[in-house]
């Protein structure tokens, strides 16, 4: 393609509020542009990528009998009230209503569009099947930034498996495992799969495809000296906790504990759970986790309780908040460490004042005890093999093992041999297109621009004429140009620039191979160069394509 030709608008600077260097990149580089907040454009060299990638994730996904189809994004609300998500699923559901006055949403996923499909499947002789798409999906992002990382509109492939059997559903599972694992491998993405929360999705099962990175908003626990990888929500504590010699206390209430260590109070948390409540004490030196509480009370909703009924129920705020006097609708849930705690200091549930010498197994009515603190670097592994350090991740994919939720609530089932009904045992496997260029580029970029690896790459080489006035210089690009393109994917920078402009425009784009007609084209030399090593020599043109080759195979290793 000729780059004189090609809508490739880079900037010098990007704005001010681009703040990752995907972000920066990628609208600088010309690849993308904001039309609102969290809503983007995908201009040539963008959709370019877009196609590399979908191609991708179309070859694996094939490669494992999976079936493509493509459903509507708008999608009517009788199929959410089937399941009651309608209700539950929250504000990032982009709710609209037709002139009519019927509800419909803007597909944020796809389980109740699929499930409803599939009902037409009634024999066991028709299972297991898997279905993919690869669609513009919507929510309405509170804060959406970070460019392509959080927008309101982006693109997914999501993939849904129907199976009879638990060990069919297994077996599904494993495969779109392995499938991921090659198509993040493919894009040239250093990731980890970790155990992950399955959110507002439902299911039990499910892990998360993280690509490593600075700017990632998870945090990955993994073990030093092990394979072991979670979502930091999901990773156990297996700490063990020693319980002071010092002789307890008489309980005091007390105006003076304000400095007492983090390790020596008991911070009292009111949720609301459903339809109930629950106050989750931990350790002062520890952080509440509420998917542990969400997972442990198999909730639906997990929030903070305002500060009105924490009034109403304690006679105090948020921050004077102790476990004494609780209502007896609460349920106290504790995390295993206050156990071991003596002479503790906590709330008092009024405002200036604390108890101290609290003893839990003597001061405190705990109805449970239960793993319910976020893990720390330096707490031992889940799986008892070193111990936990914390890593930045992008959530680039997930897979879940969804079970019968969504097919018993819709009816989707099927007669098995024996001429019974059954639901269908459902799996669904997302990955975030738009999400993983930005991985890719957050991964692969140093101070001057961007740095593709070859197979998602919007072209293969970048061929540039040093100066278009040179007619020596024009002849030998022109002949290459045909040449190359019988074989790669050519960019061909033939505007009328300056030498400098065209190089930084090319260390921008960062395609993997430049490939510049300078003053030696007299001589049948040009300058071959790799975007990845700097590496660069001179070769002339009848050793080009074998150079070519060579170069192409060292990118694809």
């Amino acid at each position: 393609m000729r780059q004189s030709h090609t809508f490739v608008p880079t900037l010098r600077e990007a704005p001010a509020d681009a703040e990752a260097a995907s972000h920066r990149l990628l609208l600088r580089a010309g690849f993308i542009r904001q039309n609102a907040a969290g809503i983007y454009s995908y201009l040539p060299l963008g959709k370019r990528v877009l196609g590399k990638i979908e191609n991708i994730i179309r070859e694996e996904m094939d490669a494992t009998g999976a079936q493509e189809l493509l459903m509507p994004a708008i999608q009517p609300a009788e199929l959410w009230h089937e399941t009651g998500r309608w209700e539950v699923y929250g504000p990032e559901l982009m709710r609209l209503k037709d002139r009519h006055e019927r509800d419909f949403a803007l597909g944020a996923t796809g389980e109740e569009m699929i499930t409803s499909l599939a009902r037409e499947v009634n024999s066991y002789k028709k299972l297991p099947m898997t279905m993919y798409q690869i669609q513009t999906k919507y929510r309405d992002e509170k804060r959406p930034r970070f460019g392509l990382l959080r927008g309101r509109e982006f693109i997914m492939k999501d993939a849904y498996s129907f199976d009879t059997t638990k060990e069919g559903l297994d077996q599904s599972y494993e495969v779109m495992y392995d499938a991921y694992r090659k198509v993040f491998t493919r894009c040239g993405l250093n990731f980890r799969a970790v155990l992950a929360d399955s959110g507002a999705m439902g299911g039990k099962d499910t892990q998360e495809f993280m690509a490593l990175a600075d700017i990632g908003e998870d945090t990955i626990a993994y073990s030093d000296t092990s394979q072991y990888a979670s979502n930091v929500e999901m990773a156990e504590v297996q700490s063990e906790y020693e319980k002071s010699s010092e002789s307890p206390l008489a309980l005091e209430k007390s105006d003076g504990a304000a400095d007492t260590p983090a390790a020596k109070r008991i911070i009292a948390k009111l949720f609301s759970v459903d339809d109930t409540y629950a106050l989750v004490l931990v350790r002062g030196d520890h952080e509440i986790n509420d998917v542990k509480l969400k997972n442990l009370l198999d909730a639906r909703i997990v929030e903070d309780a305002d500060e009105d009924t924490i009034r109403s129920m304690f006679g105090c705020g948020s921050n004077e908040l102790g476990p004494f006097q609780v209502p007896e609708e609460v349920k106290v849930i504790a995390d295993p460490s206050i156990q071991y705690m003596v002479n503790a200091v906590s709330g008092a549930n009024e405002k200036g004042m604390a108890f101290i010498n609290v003893n839990p197994d003597r001061d405190l009515a705990v109805d449970q005890y239960a793993d319910l603190r976020l893990i720390q670097e330096g707490d031992p592994s889940p799986d008892g093999q070193g111990n936990i350090r914390f890593a930045r991740g992008i959530e680039i994919g997930q897979i879940f093992k969804l079970g019968t939720f969504y097919s018993e609530t819709m009816g989707a089932g099927f007669l098995d041999e024996n001429g019974r009904a059954q639901p269908m045992i459902m799996g669904c496997y997302g990955i975030g297109v738009s999400r993983t260029i930005a991985a890719i580029v957050e991964q692969n970029h140093d101070d001057r621009g961007m740095i593709w690896p070859l197979s998602v790459a919007p072209f293969d080489l970048h061929l540039i004429v040093v100066n278009m006035k040179d007619e020596g210089q024009r002849e030998t690009a022109e002949k290459l140009y045909e040449q190359l393109e019988n074989h790669y994917d050519v960019l061909y920078d033939d505007r009328k620039e300056r030498a400098g402009v065209k190089f930084a425009d090319s260390d921008l784009i960062g395609l993997p191979i430049r490939v510049t007609v300078g003053k030696k084209a007299s001589e049948g030399i040009v300058e071959l160069k790799s975007r990845e090593s700097g590496e660069m020599r001179e070769v002339h043109v009848d050793e080009l394509p074998a150079a070519l080759e060579e170069i192409t195979e060292e990118l694809s290793r």
